[in-house]
C-alpha cells in the first residue's frame, strides 16, 4: 500500500473518473488532505485524520472495476491502525455500495444545482433578487473576473473583514473551497469593487461529470457593504458562463438541507435521521444551514442531489463530530 500526497494525481483522478458524479470533487485538491492508493487499482481516496478517526471525502474516485478493491483496501488500512472511518459527501451510488460493505449510511444534506441554458432573472419570481442586484450597482459596484495572484492584497482585506465579523472565527477547511496553490488557475474568481475598494468576491471551482459546469464555492464580502453584493457578482458570473455555453451552475453541499425520507438508504439509523432534522431546525450555532439554503434558493435551483454520511458500523455522534473537526469548525 502507498500513501501519496501529489495533488496532480488527485486532479488526474477526478478528471478521469467522472462517474463519481460528485459536484464537490474539486475540494479533494485542498491543501491538508491525504490520499490513498494501491498499485492494483486505478483511482484514489481522499481523507483527513482527526485523532483516532479518519474522515473520508466522498467515495473512491476510481475506475468502476477497481472501486470495490480500492475501498476495501482502504478500509483494511484504517482498521489495521485501530482507527474509526467515517465518510462524508458520498453520492447515492457510493452510499449504496458502502451499505453493502456493512456501513450505516444516512442522508446528511444535499447539494443544489441550476441548469443555465434556460435561466433568466425575468419575471415576478426574481423581482426581489433583481432589486438587490440593482441596488448594489446603484451604490457603485463594479465586477470583473481577475487572476487571484494579482489580487492577493485585496482578497486579504475582504477575508479579514469577513472573519472579524464572525468573532475572529478560523477559516473553515476540507468541505469548503480555498484559494491559492498550484490548481488556482483552474478556478475562476469574480471580484466586486466600489470606488476602487474591494468589497466582495466569489470563487468558482470546476465540476466534472454528466452535469459539468462550475460550483459557486468560496465567497466573502465586507460585512458593512452594500446589500446585494453577492447576488450581483453571481448574476454577472452566470451571464459569463451562459455566454460560454456552460450547462450547470452548482451551489455546493449544505448539511441538514434537502432531507427526505425517500432519499434514505435501507438500514439507515432512525436516530441519526432525527438528529439531522433537529440540526436543520435548531443547529444554526453549529452550521448556518438555513441561511445558506436561503441564498441558494434565490436562484431557483432545479436539482437537489442528496449526499450521505457513512459510518463503519453503527452511526456514531463522536464520528460525526470528527467531520466538523476535520473542517476546523471546532
Amino acid at each position: 500500500m502507498s500513501l501519496i500526497a501529489t495533488e496532480n494525481a488527485v486532479l488526474a483522478a477526478i478528471r478521469k473518473h467522472t462517474e463519481a458524479e460528485n459536484p464537490s470533487s474539486f475540494l479533494t485538491l485542498n491543501s491538508g488532505n491525504s490520499t490513498f492508493s494501491v498499485p492494483e487499482a486505478d483511482g484514489v481516496i481522499v481523507y483527513r485524520r482527526t485523532g483516532r478517526h479518519v474522515v473520508q471525502f466522498g467515495g473512491p474516485f476510481a475506475a468502476t472495476e477497481d472501486y470495490d478493491l480500492l475501498a476495501g483496501r482502504f478500509l483494511e488500512h484504517v482498521r489495521e491502525q485501530n482507527l474509526s472511518l467515517v465518510g462524508v459527501q458520498l453520492q447515492r451510488h457510493d452510499a449504496e455500495r458502502y451499505r453493502r460493505y456493512g456501513f450505516t449510511v444516512n442522508q446528511v444534506g444535499a447539494s443544489w444545482a441550476r441548469r443555465l441554458e434556460d435561466f433568466t432573472l425575468r419575471g415576478t419570481r426574481f423581482m426581489q433578487l433583481r432589486n438587490k442586484i440593482s441596488r448594489a450597482h446603484r451604490n457603485g459596484l463594479e465586477i470583473r473576473e481577475v487572476a487571484a495572484e494579482d489580487w492577493e492584497a485585496e482578497l486579504k482585506v475582504i477575508d479579514g473583514a469577513w472573519l472579524s465579523s464572525k468573532g475572529g472565527a478560523s477559516q473553515l477547511e476540507f468541505l469548503v473551497g480555498q484559494m491559492g496553490g498550484e490548481v488556482q488557475p483552474l478556478r475562476r474568481l469574480f471580484v466586486g469593487t466600489i470606488e476602487g475598494a474591494p468589497v466582495a468576491y466569489i470563487s468558482y471551482s470546476p465540476v466534472y461529470g454528466s452535469r459539468a459546469g462550475w460550483m459557486h464555492d468560496l465567497s466573502r464580502r465586507i460585512p458593512e457593504g452594500s446589500p446585494g453584493l453577492m447576488e450581483a457578482i453571481n448574476a454577472h458570473a452566470i451571464e459569463v458562463f451562459r455566454g460560454e455555453g456552460v450547462a450547470w451552475l452548482h451551489f455546493g453541499f449544505t448539511p441538514f438541507t434537502g432531507l427526505d425520507a425517500d432519499f434514505e438508504i435501507e438500514g439507515h439509523s432512525p436516530a441519526f435521521q432525527w438528529l439531522m432534522s433537529a440540526l436543520w431546525a435548531e443547529g444554526a450555532a453549529l452550521y448556518p444551514a438555513q441561511t445558506q439554503l436561503s441564498y441558494k434558493q434565490k436562484w431557483a435551483p432545479d436539482l437537489v442531489i442528496p449526499e450521505y454520511v457513512a459510518f463503519d458500523g453503527q452511526a456514531s455522534l463522536a464520528s460525526f463530530a470528527h467531520i466538523f473537526r476535520a473542517c476546523k469548525a471546532f
